[in-house]
C-alpha cells in the first residue's frame, strides 16, 4: 500500500475491506476481515501491533472505521450478528485511494448538511447513529482523519465501558468472565483464584450436544496493553493434559505475533477474546447495559411515494 499521508488516513481500507470480503466469499467476521486485509496486502506486525490511546488496536480501529463509511455507501451490509456481508454494489465496485478519499469527503458533506438543516450550523460534536456496533461518527472538523475518529470514538458508550472494566478488581473481572461464560451456555463455571497456577484462572465445560462436551480453561487478563505470543504458549503450555480446549478474556488486545502463535498448527488451538469482542459479547447478551432504541429516516423507503 502506498507510504503517504494516505497510510495516516483510515479510507485506506475502504478498497482492501470490499477486496477482503470478496476472498472471503461475500462476507466474514470483523476479525477474518482484518486478518485477510493484513494477509493481501502485506501488512507488518509492526503496524498491526500499534494501539491507540484507548488502548486498542490502531490497524483494527481503521478498518472498522472504514466499513462504517462503506455501510454508509450501501456497498457494505449493516449486520446486526457480527458478520459483514458485501451488499450486490459492494461485490463489483472497486474502489482506488482517489475515490475512496472522495467517498470520505461526499460523507462528510452530507453529515454536515443534515446537522445544519436539523439543529442550526453550530453544532459540532458527533452524532450517534443505530447500527450494530452502537458507534458514533468521526468528528467532522476539516478532512476526517483517524485522530479524530479515535476522539469520536473515545466518547461512545463502547470506550466508557472499556475504562470500567480496566477499573474493576482482578477477582472481580473473573468473577464478569465466568458470567460471560455461563451466559454463552457454558456449563460448571468455577473461578479457581489461586494463584501460581500457570495463569489459569478457571473452567467450565461447553456442551455441544448431549454426546458431545469439551472442558476449557480459561485466563483473565485485565489491563490495556497488548498480549505477546509467549504469554500465549506459556498458557498453552500450563493447560497442556488437562482441558481441550483454552481461552483467554482480555481488555487489551493482542500482537500479531500472538493470534497467530493462538491458531498454529500442531498445537491446540487457543480462543482469544480482546476487549472489542469482549465489549461486543456484552452488547449482544445485554450484560451491563441497557439497550436504547433510535431511529434514522430511510428517505429511499418514501420516494416510492412522492410521484
Amino acid at each position: 500500500m502506498p507510504r503517504s499521508e494516505d497510510t495516516q488516513r483510515f479510507y485506506r481500507y475502504f478498497g482492501p475491506l470490499l477486496d477482503a470480503l470478496r476472498d472471503l466469499g461475500g462476507s466474514g467476521t470483523p476479525d477474518e476481515v482484518a486478518e485477510k486485509i493484513a494477509e493481501n496486502n502485506n501488512l507488518s506486525d509492526e503496524l498491526q501491533n500499534e494501539l491507540i490511546a484507548s488502548g486498542q488496536s490502531r490497524f483494527r480501529n481503521q478498518v472498522a472505521w472504514a466499513r462504517f463509511y462503506l455501510v454508509r455507501e450501501g456497498l457494505v451490509d449493516s449486520s446486526k450478528r457480527g458478520v459483514w456481508n458485501l451488499t450486490q454494489r459492494g461485490q463489483s465496485t472497486h474502489l482506488t485511494l482517489e475515490q475512496s478519499r472522495e467517498l470520505t469527503r461526499k460523507w462528510v458533506r452530507i453529515s454536515r448538511e443534515q446537522r445544519r438543516a436539523k439543529q442550526g450550523p453550530t453544532l459540532l460534536a458527533p452524532e450517534t447513529v443505530n447500527d450494530n456496533r452502537k458507534s458514533q461518527r468521526p468528528a467532522e472538523i476539516g478532512e476526517v482523519n483517524d485522530s479524530a475518529a479515535e476522539i469520536a470514538a473515545s466518547d461512545d458508550h463502547r470506550s466508557a465501558l472499556l475504562r470500567l472494566l480496566l477499573s474493576l478488581p482482578p477477582a472481580g473481572f473473573e468473577r464478569l468472565s465466568q458470567r460471560l461464560l455461563r451466559e454463552s451456555r457454558f456449563t460448571q463455571v468455577v473461578v479457581t483464584g489461586r494463584s501460581g497456577d500457570g495463569g489459569i484462572d478457571g473452567y467450565g465445560t461447553l456442551q455441544i450436544n448431549p454426546l458431545v462436551s469439551f472442558k476449557v480453561l480459561f485466563q483473565c487478563k485485565r489491563y490495556a496493553g497488548a498480549i505477546t505470543p509467549s504469554q500465549v504458549r506459556d498458557f498453552r503450555g500450563a493447560m497442556a493434559g488437562r482441558a481441550d480446549k483454552g481461552i483467554v478474556i482480555t481488555t487489551g488486545t493482542y500482537t500479531a505475533e500472538a493470534r497467530r502463535e493462538a491458531s498454529r498448527d500442531g498445537v491446540p488451538a487457543i480462543e482469544l477474546i480482546d476487549g472489542e469482542k469482549l465489549i461486543a459479547m456484552l452488547e449482544e447478551l445485554e450484560l451491563g447495559l441497557k439497550p436504547i432504541r433510535a431511529y434514522e429516516i430511510d428517505e429511499a423507503f418514501f420516494n416510492e411515494f412522492k410521484g
